[in-house]
């Protein structure tokens, strides 16, 4: 890969080398992380009218659908 590289940019093997290990190196090669965390929603719960008990109704059980 690295020879074919410096084929194709017309420089020498090691030149490519050299480069792809500063690369590494630095860190500069690497691609952005992306994160799949949830930290960006911490804190920012908003409390809105009526959740609660909507929440609520959906936790009554029925009678009549069990028996």
């Amino acid at each position: 890969m690295l020879r074919r590289k410096a084929d194709k940019e017309g420089k020498s093997l090691n030149e490519v080398l050299r480069s792809a290990l500063i690369r590494e190196a630095e860190g500069t090669g690497l691609p952005e992380r992306v994160y799949t965390d949830l930290d960006d929603l911490a804190g920012s719960w908003v409390d809105v009218p009526g959740f609660d008990e909507a929440i609520r109704a959906q936790d009554r059980i029925d009678e009549t659908l069990w028996r």
